[in-house]
């Protein structure tokens, strides 16, 4: 009898261990606390780098090249000497327009003497009235002719002038197109000797949609902030700023054209390179904002985990207003101060125990989730 009772009380024991072996275990889980802050209003795009000046450099006169004075790649600044060609054969042109021109002043200045002594003895009646007309044809014919000379002369100087050709804006030059000793023809537009483009500063132009153009139009006459990245894996971000903004929305695809200015002095950005492109329109105070990663999509909308104190949690719908980089603006669902759940949504459920656990050794709370920003992104 007393081996019944024992068998019994063992076959107790182990039911009910058993039971509490079927309990749930407690979920760990990363949190963060939501916040309120101070939230930048920002518009996201894409852009092209572009310069704000470039030349392709020709030359106006054609003639052999004598001399390269750069390297292809060199930053050069506006005027200075690209190319040196062969001057004597312009130097001959403008030696002999010189000498045209001295030649013809010369009998310009003998027919004004004989219109001075035709026009005397025309005073005594001396010479006849046509003769005193054929003397003034002649000094008039005898002056244009030497104005002619003279332009051509000008031109000529100009032609030997352009024998050096400079640079007609400043920037970083591109492919070389020409040697020396190669023969150019005077403005070979279709092949140019040389592109400049200027990179410092620089523009990006990009497009926003229409939609933005009522927050776009309320922050006119105050300038505006704008942000690029030269690339997606690029956690770097350039600041520029606002410099123009099209007077007409695009009929075809429904966006507006801005460009932005940069210094770019460490050359981050390049002609030709997309960027990405933040435009900051004003700062948002008050904001209640949580960490992104906290936010889950479900078919009635996004919701969070939220946590008690007794580390129960509950699911709470939410209406998220718009993201900033790593954050969610919350227009509703969740209060600054509530702590909410950022990894191990997956394994929770409404009413689950959860442990909390810390992140890389870090303490308990809102810092373990890496919900913390710095004053650059949220302030």
């Amino acid at each position: 009898m007393t081996r019944f009772l024992l068998l019994v009380l063992l076959l107790l024991v182990m039911g009910c261990g058993g039971a509490q072996g079927r309990r749930s275990p407690r979920v760990p889980i990363l949190v963060a606390q939501a916040e309120e802050r101070t939230v930048p209003y920002e518009i996201d795009a894409t852009g092209t780098v572009e310069p704000i000046q470039s030349a392709d450099v020709t030359a106006q006169v054609g003639g052999l090249i004598t001399r390269i004075a750069f390297r292809e790649g060199d930053e050069v600044p506006a005027g200075h000497v690209l190319f040196q060609l062969d001057r004597r054969p312009l130097e001959a042109v403008a030696e002999r327009a010189a000498a045209v021109l001295a030649r013809d002043r010369a009998q310009a200045e003998s027919a004004r003497l004989d219109l001075a002594r035709a026009e005397k003895l025309a005073e005594q009646q001396l010479i006849a009235t046509s003769e005193l007309d054929t003397k003034r044809a002649a000094f008039a014919a005898a002056s244009a002719t030497a104005r002619a000379d003279s332009a051509a002369h000008v031109s000529a100087r100009i032609d030997l002038s352009n024998a050096t050709v400079r640079a007609p804006v400043g920037g970083k030059t591109g492919d070389l197109r020409v040697h020396i000793g190669d023969l150019v023809k005077a403005n070979e537009t279709a092949t140019p000797l040389v592109g400049i483009n200027q990179i410092r500063p620089i523009r990006v132009r990009f497009t926003v949609p229409q939609a933005d153009l009522g927050q776009l139009r309320q922050q006119q006459g105050r300038p505006l902030r704008v942000d690029v990245a030269p690339s997606d894996r690029d956690s770097t971000w350039v600041e520029g700023h606002l410099t123009f903004v099209d007077n007409q929305v695009d009929a075809q695809s429904g966006t507006l054209l801005l460009k932005a200015e940069f210094v770019n002095r460490d050359g981050a950005l390049w002609p030709g390179q997309f960027v990405r492109v933040k435009l900051r329109l004003f700062d948002q105070s008050g904001a209640t904002v949580v960490p992104s990663a906290a936010v889950a999509n479900s078919q009635s909308g996004p919701y969070l985990f939220v946590v008690k104190p007794d580390t129960t949690v509950e699911a709470r719908p939410i209406q998220v207003q718009r993201t900033y980089r790593d954050w969610s603006v919350i227009a509703s669902g969740v209060n600054p101060g509530e702590t909410v759940v950022t990894d191990g949504q997956l394994r929770l459920s409404p009413g689950a125990k959860a442990v909390i656990r810390p992140a890389g050794g870090g303490s308990h709370g809102g810092s373990a989730g890496g919900g913390s920003a710095t004053s650059e992104s949220v302030r």
